[in-house]
């Protein structure tokens, strides 16, 4: 996944969570954020970020902001925050054969009263693969979600339960980074998925996470990351 005309700025504030505040070029300028999260550990005054100029040039908001560099005292981190980027990549991984040879790969597959990311055929076989971005990211290990997420909670439970009707279930968890050791749920913010996620496994629903290749213009899914189902100790 690549994006068009990008160029770099200073982040200054978020008056909403649809709009930010920039520095480009010596310029205040009103740019659109694409990922409606809180990402509070990531949009901090004076943050170097990455913006993408959107397709639209009557647009109110001339560019989107795509990506961001968190300070860490591991060194700097880059972390794409484009909300709609894990879907993009996630089909260009399976179509490229992430999980083995489709025979068939749909997006915004609608089943019953729910839609689906990804729906997939292999042989006989038929997949339901529901994707999920991750940008939170604590020392190397990755948490998800970064705060409460009633819809990622419905999908995973009617997964359980397609699971136990004869679907091959997965979650996908993209971690839009690098340098991540470690996936786990974020127990703190939202219980209920972490909890949602390990009976999930149980009832054969596989739990996938994947880190990215991140850069100012592009992300391209690259390897696993272990993931830690386990309830933190108390």
């Amino acid at each position: 996944m690549v994006y068009k005309e990008v160029c770099e700025a200073r982040f200054l504030s978020r008056p909403n969570r649809f709009v930010a505040l920039v520095d480009r070029e010596g310029c205040p300028e009103r740019v659109h954020v694409k990922n409606t999260g809180r990402c509070a550990e990531l949009l901090v005054p004076g943050a170097r970020v990455w913006l993408s100029r959107a397709e639209n040039p009557a647009r109110r908001t001339p560019y989107d902001l795509i990506a961001v560099e968190k300070q860490r005292p591991a060194g700097p981190l880059l972390i794409n925050m484009d909300s709609a980027a894990p879907n993009a990549v996630a089909g260009e991984w399976l179509r490229s054969g992430g999980l083995g040879r489709l025979d068939q790969v749909r997006a915004e597959y609608r089943l019953g009263d729910s839609r689906f990311d990804f729906f997939a055929r292999r042989g006989e076989e038929k997949l339901l693969i529901e994707v999920k971005g991750c940008t939170l990211e604590e020392g190397g290990l990755a948490r998800f979600p970064d705060a409460p997420t009633l819809r990622g909670l419905k999908h995973v439970r009617e997964l359980t339960r397609l699971a136990g009707q004869g679907w091959k279930c997965f979650v996908l968890i993209v971690i839009q980074m690098k340098e991540i050791r470690l996936f786990a749920p974020n127990w703190a913010t939202h219980p209920e998925f972490g909890l949602a996620l390990a009976e999930a496994r149980r009832a054969g629903v596989e739990i996938l996470a994947m880190n990215c290749i991140a850069t100012a213009d592009s992300l391209r899914i690259d390897r696993p990351v272990p993931v830690d189902l386990s309830l933190p100790a108390k």
